[in-house]
């Protein structure tokens, strides 16, 4: 059974869900259409979104080199954490990119994963998480394919050009997921990764 999650709330993950040693983080979202043309006809702006997990230590700091799992460093460096593709249009139905996290291979120097989104080239094509409508983050059991968690980002996020959407993290030798929902100015997630050094 799904939990959906509203912004701020915390949810155990690995507690009561014995043998989870693996996750799949889905990130999904669809472009809003906008009225264009002689007939009015909808269509939606080409917005390129990117998801990518930094790897923090206890300090809130990136974890040393490779500790930034994007579309162009789909691994870390310890293997635990990686990306599955970049998905450029947002198109279709499900998750538009999935990062998969073996929590069982996450260093114990490693204390929390954060997941964010960027818009990519956002300030040469004048975009926004403002023209983004049905943003989510998803935690699925790759085993059983049953989706564990769901939070539906649901703010305004116009002016915005990147999105913390949510924080995988331990305590007490168990993994939890935080639903942040925050959104931030970062160009590029270079820059927003940047602010964790």
């Amino acid at each position: 059974m799904t939990i959906s999650l509203v912004k701020g709330q915390k949810v155990d993950l690995t507690k009561g869900n014995a043998g989870l040693s693996k996750v799949i983080v889905g990130l999904g979202w669809d472009p809003v259409a906008v009225k264009s043309g002689f007939f009015g006809m909808k269509k939606a702006a080409n917005i390129d979104c990117d998801a990518s997990a930094l790897l923090l230590d206890a300090n809130g700091r990136l974890g040393g080199e490779k500790s930034l799992v994007c579309f162009y460093n789909k691994q870390s460096g310890d293997g635990s954490v990686y990306h599955t593709g970049d998905n450029i249009t947002g198109e279709g139905d499900g998750d538009d990119e999935q990062i998969i996290v073996q929590l069982d291979r996450v260093p114990a120097s490693i204390h929390r994963i954060l997941v964010v989104v960027n818009i990519y080239e956002c300030e040469s094509r004048r975009q926004d998480f403002g023209m983004i409508q049905s943003a989510f983050i998803r935690i699925v059991n790759p085993i059983n394919n049953q989706e564990l968690i769901r939070f539906n980002l649901t703010d305004s996020y116009a002016g915005k050009t990147a999105l913390i959407v949510g924080e995988l993290y331990r305590n007490n030798g168990e993994w939890k997921f935080n639903a942040i929902g925050e959104g931030a100015h970062a160009a590029h997630i270079d820059v927003l990764a940047r602010q964790y050094q």
